[in-house]
């Protein structure tokens, strides 16, 4: 069967009133594309419409566009001629002499109100197109799953077999250039079809190639019986050939008893036969029969099983169309995937980024098992489900449709304009997979969290994968954008050192509040941490470093950019040279007193009841029965802001109250202390006293120390006490009633509820005694 020989037929008519629009005797085809008009494209930043709006310019009409978002997409399109305006209002279209929306805007929109009270022509995307379409001989490709790829892949082989084909596809194909593009020397237009909302009637190709049908859009379609009666319909308007997928039992059902109908697949009943498969990483070879004669191998650059079955199809068009098997086999090999289409976001030795997409359960599965075969460690997985009603209506396919996947979270519902349902949301999805036995799935209501959830528990060896057709894909970019730098600091720090991406700092702060670091960057050597902040100079990263976390709020939106904790290495030593203790920034104050007990070794038992490290102790010039932290320090060894070392002696040091200065743009590598010989029993009743006032004088729940700066005329936590504000709460946040100037964490505090608790405390200080406190914990980050 030669399609090439197939005369064109005039085509029906479609029913236009069944779907809102309204042409006034308008012969759309000639109008279209043998005239040139003003027309004006409501919704002209989604994907379809950004297509046609192309197409539209290309035959030579003046088309503006409105929409309550830019893309890339409209940019590009403003290039090339259209209007674009920003918000939808009636005047924006008062020179139009069509209007065409998509099926996403509403009835009540302003522009089409208008229109319609002036008698303008109204028409929907899908109408225009199939209008277009009508000029030449049309191919059509439709089916739930896999038709943008096919779509393309067709495009792609009859423009390489020399047949200059028009397309239209639903996304940024960079192989064809662009998602839509009229070739006024070619006969053949290629489109995908949209079987979403029923306007596949619209289409009366030459052919079509039928991929799948199942059910899907069912806040549009009431059942699987009504999706087969649009099918049918188109089946029975396509002039020539369907091309279908025998393999897929609904699609098979309809097509198979159709004259002229070519059946593709896997099965030994197929026309055109795929078999010996072999799928690689990002890759697959395989070999076609025609009815049982071998026509040849191939192979295809994009991967998955599900995309050989797509190949398939389009070789048995391209072959029935007269295209050589063996020029179709070298287009095939050329091909490249459209924008999230298992798009690869960022690759390296530890980790692979894709993004795709799936959104049904039957995609999920294909592309679950697409991404398990290329045998990385881990398969990590972020989803954003689209659209309340099918969240609702394939909740239980969703449950087992996460199988392949290692790790799983969840994001919020998609609307895509619909109206949210009552007690539908990403955890619905949650519940299904984890009540079908999947022990690693989580739900993140928050989409703008979800990077830093899968990027926090990456582990060398993975591969993320961001599945949806919403805006997903946005928080895999970040993540990729977020790796880069990852990468580049770890071969700073290299083997012995640790990189993690948004690590809470909750579990590094005393008080246990706080949001995520960017990067957060373990150093183990001077050397290192030298590298580490010229990097960030020179990358324009803030680098904020961090001890034990005692003294230290963090706000809960975390910090931007790098957080260095120098721990271990060289950060760990401690090394005793007669009554000089030298340790490093990253040694506990605790540790040093212990130290210098085992030396025999005196004066520094103080440090026994102070939670902090050396850096932080230097930083914040720690203190405790009634001793403070340069009282002993004979010498300080810092890197400045350039990373270069410098040592000082303490008589060049500038030291105040709970403050140090150098320290604040400076970084501490190790301090220097001087202790007295001493007696052990001595050193021993010393530390029991120290022991003794934290534990009848501190409370043992979760805090930072001391919140605020002793005023000149009353202690903090006196005051406090005497406003009658101790046991006072916000949430999990409380006043310790143990110690006025203590916070503690009841056990999941939010750092707002502190920050109110502490305002409150502040409000009643000024107010009741005119006293204004200010704060000694030191705060940082950003607010959630």
């Amino acid at each position: 069967m030669n399609l090439a020989s197939e005369e064109t037929a005039a085509p029906a008519e479609v029913d236009r009133e069944e779907f809102g629009s309204c042409t006034v005797s308008l012969d759309l085809p000639r109008f279209l594309t043998r005239e040139q008009h003003r027309i004006h494209l409501v919704g002209v930043a989604g994907s379809g419409m950004s297509g046609l709006a192309a197409l539209l310019i290309e035959l030579g009409h003046a088309v503006s566009g409105s929409d309550k978002v830019s893309t890339t997409e409209t940019e590009r399109l403003q290039r090339l001629g259209l209007r674009f305006h920003g918000q939808h209002r009636p005047q924006h279209a008062d020179a139009a002499e069509l209007v065409v929306f998509s099926s996403a805007i509403k009835s009540d929109n302003p522009i089409l109100v208008s229109a319609r009270d002036l008698g303008k022509p109204l028409v929907r995307r899908a109408e225009a197109l199939a209008a277009i379409m009508r000029e030449k001989r049309g191919i059509v490709i439709a089916g739930m799953h896999g038709k943008t790829t096919s779509s393309a892949m067709t495009a792609h082989v009859l423009r390489e077999g020399g047949l200059h084909p028009s397309h239209y596809v639903g996304a940024e194909i960079p192989i064809l250039g662009t998602n839509a593009h009229w070739d006024a020397r070619g006969e053949y237009f290629v489109a995908e079809g949209d079987e979403s909302d029923g306007t596949l009637r619209c289409f009366h190709p030459e052919h079509s190639l039928i991929l799948n049908i199942e059910e899907e859009h069912l806040d549009f379609y009431p059942d699987l019986a009504a999706i087969e009666k649009v099918f049918a319909q188109l089946i029975d308007q396509t002039r020539g050939t369907v091309l279908y997928n025998v393999d897929d039992s609904n699609t098979a059902r309809l097509c198979a008893k159709r004259n002229r109908a070519v059946s593709y697949g896997f099965s030994e009943q197929a026309d055109y036969r795929g078999g010996e498969i072999e799928l690689r990483d990002f890759a697959s070879s395989f070999c076609v029969y025609r009815r049982g004669g071998k026509l040849g191998q191939t192979s295809l650059n994009v991967p998955g099983e599900h995309n050989v079955h797509n190949a398939l199809g389009v070789i048995a068009l391209a072959s029935e169309l007269g295209i050589p098997f063996e020029k179709v086999a070298v287009c095939l090999r050329r091909f490249e995937h459209a924008r999230r289409r298992f798009e690869i976001k960022y690759a390296s030795d530890r980790f692979l980024l894709v993004d795709d997409y799936a959104h049904h359960p039957t995609e999920i599965r294909a592309t679950l098992k697409t991404a398990k075969a290329i045998q990385r460690r881990r398969l990590v997985t972020m989803f954003q489900p689209h659209r309340f009603s099918r969240t609702k209506a394939m909740c239980r396919e969703f449950g087992s449709a996460f199988d392949d996947a290692d790790r799983v979270v969840i994001a919020d519902v998609y609307p895509a304009s619909e109206t949210p349902i009552p007690g539908i949301s990403g955890q619905t999805i949650v519940d299904e997979v984890a009540g079908h036995g999947h022990h690693s799935v989580s739900y993140q209501p928050r989409l703008e969290w979800v990077h830093r959830d899968v990027g926090n528990m990456l582990e060398s060896g993975d591969l993320v994968l961001s599945l949806g057709a919403g805006n997903i894909h946005e928080q895999l970019e970040i993540l990729a954008a977020d790796l880069v730098i990852a990468e580049k600091l770890r071969v700073i720090v290299r083997e012995a050192g640790e990189v993690r991406l948004y690590e809470p700092l909750s579990k590094h702060t005393t008080l246990r509040v706080g949001g995520p670091a960017q990067f957060w960057v373990e150093p183990r050597t001077e050397k290192a941490f030298a590298e580490l902040i010229r990097f960030c100079r020179s990358e324009n990263l803030s680098l904020f470093a961090m001890g034990r976390g005692s003294n230290l709020f963090v706000r809960d939106g975390g910090i931007r950019g790098v957080v260095v904790h120098p721990w271990g290495g060289d950060f760990g030593k401690i090394e005793i040279n007669g009554c000089e203790i030298t340790t490093g920034a990253g040694v506990k104050l605790r540790e040093i007193a212990y130290a210098a007990r085992a030396a025999n070794l005196g004066g520094l038992e103080w440090m026994e009841g102070i939670p902090g490290a050396v850096g932080g102790g230097l930083r914040m010039n720690a203190g405790a029965m009634g001793a403070q932290t340069f009282e002993s320090v004979t010498r300080i060894r810092y890197l400045d802001a350039e990373g270069n070392p410098h040592v000082k002696n303490r008589d060049e040091l500038e030291v105040f109250y709970r403050r140090f200065p150098l320290l604040e743009k400076n970084f501490a590598i190790s301090a220097t202390f001087r202790a007295q010989p001493a007696e052990r029993t001595e050193i021993d009743r010393r530390l029991r006293e120290s022991q003794e006032k934290r534990r009848t004088t501190q409370p043992i729940a979760k805090s930072a120390g001391c919140i605020f700066k002793n005023p000149v005329s009353i202690p903090a936590g006196k005051l406090v006490d005497e406003l009658g504000l101790k046991n006072s709460s916000v949430g999990k946040a409380r006043v310790s009633e143990v110690h006025g100037n203590f916070i503690v964490n009841d056990g999941g505090a939010t750092a707002a509820e502190m920050l109110e608790l502490i305002e409150m405390i502040k409000a009643t200080a000024r107010k009741k005694r005119g006293i204004e406190l200010e704060t000694e914990v030191e705060i940082v980050g950003e607010p959630e």
